[in-house]
């Protein structure tokens, strides 16, 4: 899996990134909250491991910062050599998936990113799920909520800003409108 580490201090950093590589995940890492906020922006890491603090941008600013754009779901844990209630809370309150103390226990890391590995692959299947229409496969209507039976167009004009233009394409015409017109021209 692809994790990316936004750590300070370089000596927990490199100890992170190689622990989390022969564990055999695809390890990037960054000095510091910003750094780490620019690489989010190019590139999707299912997992980030984030110290709380951190110059540039701290843990709590970079995961408000994750939570509030549109992409694919980061799992976050966050890191912090002072644990305590305080801290959870104000971690979990950013929008962090889970929270751990340094200096991490490697088993219990592994055992988490295991977690995390769960629910990201179970956040995909719902999403795939969700995206599934119930469509009729003669006369297209998709079956909404309600068990009505609705045409494609109110369907997503319901659910979007998008307005339909109606027209034929090639392939209908040839195959259906022009063996109708010439039957109708054919019996005038």
């Amino acid at each position: 899996m692809r994790i990316l580490i936004a750590e300070d201090d370089p000596d927990t950093r490199d100890f992170l990134s190689l622990m989390l590589t022969k564990a055999g995940h695809e390890v990037h890492t960054r000095p510091d909250g910003e750094m780490a906020w620019q690489a989010l922006r190019k590139e999707h890491y299912p997992v980030l491991l984030a110290d709380c603090m951190m110059p540039q941008l701290d843990g709590f600013e970079l995961v408000r910062k994750i939570r509030v754009t549109e992409r694919p779901y980061t799992y976050i844990i966050m890191l912090t050599a002072y644990g305590g209630r305080e801290n959870y809370l104000k971690g979990m309150n950013a929008g962090a998936d889970d929270f751990l103390t340094k200096p991490c226990d490697f088993d219990e890391l592994r055992a988490r990113i295991a977690v995390a590995q769960r629910v990201l692959n179970l956040q995909a299947e719902v999403q795939q799920l969700s995206g599934l229409l119930p469509i009729c496969t003669y006369c297209k209507k998709i079956r909404e909520e309600s068990s009505e039976w609705i045409p494609i167009e109110v369907y997503v004009s319901r659910r979007t800003d998008a307005s339909f233009s109606h027209g034929i394409c090639p392939q209908c015409f040839t195959d259906r409108v022009r063996p109708e017109l010439d039957r109708v021209k054919r019996t005038s």
